[in-house]
């Protein structure tokens, strides 16, 4: 058995949501039982048992008519700063002032201040493209086997009926999300390279590209300014060995002979 304790970047309810799956599946807990242990209502625990990923958060939706009436009032205003010289152009201050004066509208400066940082753009978008803006991602281009991930994070393992803090060394390809999770009893050096040589065996090979790290401590001797790093001198024959290697035998060699190479 073990319990995620703190691990940067995933969202707390999917690792409540894991917990709870965990000691449904392995221990047959009843509800009761589980929404006591993690102090959460049953029906988070009917959830957790029913789907391992949380549902949406429902926001009500409230009906604001005050704050409807006056997007038009300010809409008009901006339209109107399309033709008119940059300095005579509408404040956010401005357009408070004007919806008071004009309108005895009650509503908040914040409001109105957010309202015309957002509405000014889409209405100069709307003006310069002849039609409604849409919305829109930039999906994100992953090649196969060109990229992946590391870190480390803190796990609590039971051991011989204790608990034991270790960390988990985490690996995932960014393309196929495959992923290679091993459990240390440290987070030393020789524990960072180990946990690098599995993981290529595990997804066949070294990312073309390049691997990313939310922290490379193990991997450095000393922090300079900015984002200027230092590297140890094992890491740089450790990379430096990976480099060289062909592709088709670099997830064959031991991590000794790695070691050794330093």
């Amino acid at each position: 058995m073990f319990v995620l304790v703190g691990w940067g970047g995933m969202e707390r309810r999917v690792e409540l949501f894991a917990a709870i799956r965990f000691d449904w599946q392995r221990y047959q807990m009843p509800v009761r039982a589980l929404a006591r242990k993690y102090d959460v209502h049953r029906r988070t625990v009917r959830q957790a048992i029913a789907s391992p990923v949380p549902p949406d958060r429902k926001v009500p939706e409230r009906a604001a008519p005050v704050r409807e009436a006056v997007a038009g009032w300010i809409d008009e205003m901006l339209r109107e700063d399309l033709a008119a010289p940059r300095k005579q152009r509408h404040t956010a201050r401005r357009v408070f002032e004007r919806l008071a004066d004009e309108h005895g509208a009650q509503v908040s400066y914040s409001y109105v201040a957010k309202y015309v940082a957002r509405r000014r753009a889409e209405i100069a978008a709307q003006d310069r493209d002849g039609a409604e803006g849409l919305a829109g991602f930039v999906p994100q281009a992953r090649e196969p086997g060109a990229e992946a991930e590391v870190d480390f994070g803190d796990v609590t393992v039971e051991l011989g009926g204790q608990l034991s803090r270790c960390f988990m060394f985490a690996y995932r390809l960014s393309y196929s999300g495959k992923a290679c999770h091993r459990v240390f009893a440290s987070q030393a050096q020789e524990a960072f390279l180990e946990g690098h040589v599995t993981a290529f065996e595990t997804t066949g090979g070294v990312p073309s590209r390049q691997i990313r790290y939310d922290n490379l401590s193990p991997a450095v001797a000393k922090v300079l300014a900015g984002r200027n790093r230092t590297e140890t001198q094992r890491w740089l024959s450790f990379r430096a060995f990976y480099k060289s290697v062909p592709a088709s035998s670099r997830a064959s060699q031991s991590l000794g002979l790695l070691l050794a190479a330093s």
